[in-house]
């Protein structure tokens, strides 16, 4: 279990990363060429980060396809991500209107709220600008969130924040840094990486200030709430309508993407780095435990 953190450490890290908001953000308006047109021969995503890549659809497709099916995920993606920064938004308003204004923890939660609505921005044009669908999440998904957002607090929030943050955020550092990637792509992860950063940080601490109070069947309630998330997020990343835009049957790309050892591989290495920080501070274990094996979250199913 991590350390528990002093309350003065609450307002030394808030400082900083107010300091750090002022220092290094960016206004997507003015910092992307949106008109920029995109560049021949270079990738969306990764090919061994497509759902398909590895199996017999893929090998079907041309690499025009192959482009093309990138796009369309990484569009799902994209839009997935917006819906969730929108929730996060939510969660976050509600969390701070119970702070003390005048701290520099609450004024950080209002600053990251700012954050999450020009990454949502962000999200939405690049969409247009690639000339994809807003796939976003399934109606279901969308029917129970008003739910999840009343029932979720405290711990399994600030876990659940973190499952969404951390494995979109390990692709995108895949990438930006990759001159093969198109250079709008890798503008908009660059400067989603530099400000979730900030993001990650202010959850992982809170979420072990939140475990100091969490015992016996209540830590059971937080880990069963943050394995349902992280499942759902890792179902609903790539919306099976995306297949289509190759000329593939939507519930038979669904079916070989799931069955793809490749994208087993590809889901366990997005969620490492939170799937390791969980397991330390013991939001993982217990019961909810399969729900991440049946997720092809775990790099190291047991």
């Amino acid at each position: 279990m991590a350390r528990a953190l002093q309350p003065k450490d609450r307002e030394t890290t808030a400082a900083r990363l107010l300091d750090s908001s002022v220092r290094n953000s960016y206004d997507p308006q003015l910092d992307i060429d949106w008109d920029a047109p995109s560049e021949p021969g270079k990738i969306y995503l990764p090919p061994e980060r497509v759902s398909l890549y590895g199996t017999e659809l893929w090998g079907e497709l041309s690499p025009e396809q192959q482009t093309e099916l990138a796009k369309h995920e990484l569009g799902s993606i994209a839009s997935v991500g917006l819906w969730t920064e929108i929730v996060l938004m939510q969660l976050l308003a509600r969390y701070a209107e119970n702070l003390d204004p005048r701290t520099a923890h609450a004024q950080y939660a209002l600053t990251e709220i700012g954050d999450e609505t020009r990454h949502s921005i962000m999200f939405g044009k690049t969409l247009t600008r690639f000339g994809v669908p807003a796939y976003g999440p399934p109606q279901l998904v969308r029917r129970l969130s008003p739910l999840f957002k009343n029932v979720v607090g405290g711990a399994s929030m600030f876990a659940s924040v973190l499952v969404v943050e951390e494995m979109t955020d390990r692709l995108q550092r895949a990438t930006m840094d990759d001159d093969g990637v198109q250079p709008l792509v890798r503008m908009v992860n660059r400067i989603h990486v530099i400000e979730e950063a900030r993001h990650v940080r202010y959850a992982r601490e809170e979420l072990v200030r939140e475990l100091a109070t969490v015992r016996g069947p209540m830590l059971e309630v937080h880990r069963a709430v943050t394995a349902v998330v992280a499942f759902t997020v890792a179902d609903i990343l790539i919306n099976p309508a995306v297949y289509a835009a190759v000329g593939i049957d939507p519930r038979v790309g669904r079916a070989a993407a799931l069955a793809n050892p490749a994208q087993h591989a590809t889901r366990a290495w997005m969620a490492e780095k939170v799937v390791d920080f969980l397991t330390e501070v013991g939001m993982i274990g217990g019961p909810s435990r399969s729900l991440w094996r049946r997720a092809k979250l775990l790099s190291h199913p047991v």
